[in-house]
């Protein structure tokens, strides 16, 4: 079958970087394993820091490294104690990180970790969502516990609390999405404006979250918008500055950073709330503060990697199904949409190369997805 990957961790401009491969089809998948005949696939950071060596498979060096883990395709056959799907369904996944990823015209995968296509997507359309709707649902409703911390908020709140005359503190709950322009903020946006439907049903009378994203290009800051953010800042600028500005904000509940942990760090100390909540996704270069002012708020800061469940094999593995599932339930309910932005045909090592560029170069916008083989 066809395929592309790398033997050695090459800079994108080498044409050895990314190859085309003829490489033996998978079998008869075993266990909780689908084949699935790949249809389209998307581009993530993860895919160009594997290629450069900042994270290793652990692969022996005649064997090719497999990238991709954002795919959508139709099951061709089906493990033996798989119940969740049947053959010929259309379905779409980020898959597991230590296992080969789906840059090829078969791929095995966990059914624990697959989701339905949405019916109303393409599949090129549905490529661009798993790792990015799997990464924003689970930092947001898992990590930070926004949905659950507005229901608890909103049944024991006081009509005399938080008014202008009592505090500065601002009447909606309010998260900022640090990098909201690219793959997972373009997600993190809409799954944060839709808490309600997502999670709590719209038979309840809650607030909706105010979402400020963070963008420093014209393009990315109307993308912002467009994905339904009620503010958008500068990350290049000074954060605090530019939040003291917005009407009836001094600290904020929630913050999901996507971009340069290091560099906002200090920032997110000083807006996070008292009690509130800080996650990233993007890991540190050097140790960072987790006592003084955090201390003193009795704030938390949590981590998010979407592989942790496929990596550890854990007991709720199933929960990424769900997950993706509801997500599809959403965009044919018309409530959240896909962030495909960019395009490529067909699936090959020089179109893959031209994919991992615009990633590398810092100004990709959504996500770039590629179809066929």
């Amino acid at each position: 079958m066809k395929g592309v990957g790398f033997y050695k961790n090459l800079p994108i401009d080498d044409p050895r970087s990314l190859v085309d491969l003829d490489i033996e089809q998978p079998k008869q998948p075993k266990g909780h394993d689908l084949l699935v005949g790949v249809k389209a696939i998307s581009v993530n950071p993860l895919d160009t820091k594997v290629r450069r060596g900042m994270y290793s498979l652990a692969q022996k060096s005649d064997i090719p490294t497999i990238l991709g883990w954002d795919a959508a395709g139709e099951i061709t056959a089906l493990g033996s104690e798989c119940t969740l799907f049947k053959e010929g369904d259309a379905v779409y996944y980020a898959g597991n990180i230590s296992r080969p990823g789906a840059n090829c015209e078969f791929h095995v995968v966990d059914e624990r970790i697959v989701g339905r296509k949405p019916k109303s997507l393409s599949f090129e359309e549905a490529a661009a969502m798993p790792l990015t709707s799997i990464t924003a649902w689970e930092a947001l409703y898992e990590r930070l516990c926004i949905a659950e911390d507005i229901s608890r908020k909103h049944a024991g709140s006081n009509p005399n609390l938080n008014s202008s005359t009592n505090s500065k503190r601002q009447i909606l709950p309010t998260v900022l999405i640090i990098g909201g322009a690219g793959g997972v903020g373009s997600i993190a946006i809409q799954l944060a404006k839709n808490i309600v439907d997502n999670h709590i049903g719209s038979s309840h009378s809650l607030p909706k979250i105010r979402v400020i994203a963070t963008a420093s290009r014209y393009e990315s800051r109307e993308w912002c918008k467009q994905m339904g953010a009620d503010y958008v800042i500068n990350h290049k600028e000074d954060l605090k500055s530019q939040i003291e500005v917005l009407p009836d904000t001094e600290y904020i509940d929630y913050i999901l950073c996507l971009n340069n942990t290091d560099g906002h760090f200090e920032s997110m100390k000083q807006l996070v709330a008292p009690q509130g909540r800080i996650c990233s996704i993007v890991e540190t270069t050097a140790p960072v503060d987790l006592g003084g002012m955090l201390r003193q708020k009795s704030a938390t800061f949590v981590w998010e990697l979407m592989f942790t469940r496929s990596l550890f094999q854990t007991y709720d593995m199933i929960a990424q199904h769900q997950l993706l599932n509801n997500v599809a339930s959403l965009v044919d309910r018309g409530k959240i949409r896909t962030t495909l932005n960019d395009f490529l045909s067909p699936i090959n090592a020089e179109n893959l190369r031209i994919a991992h560029k615009k990633l590398e170069s810092g100004f990709m916008i959504g996500k770039i997805v590629l179809s066929g083989f």
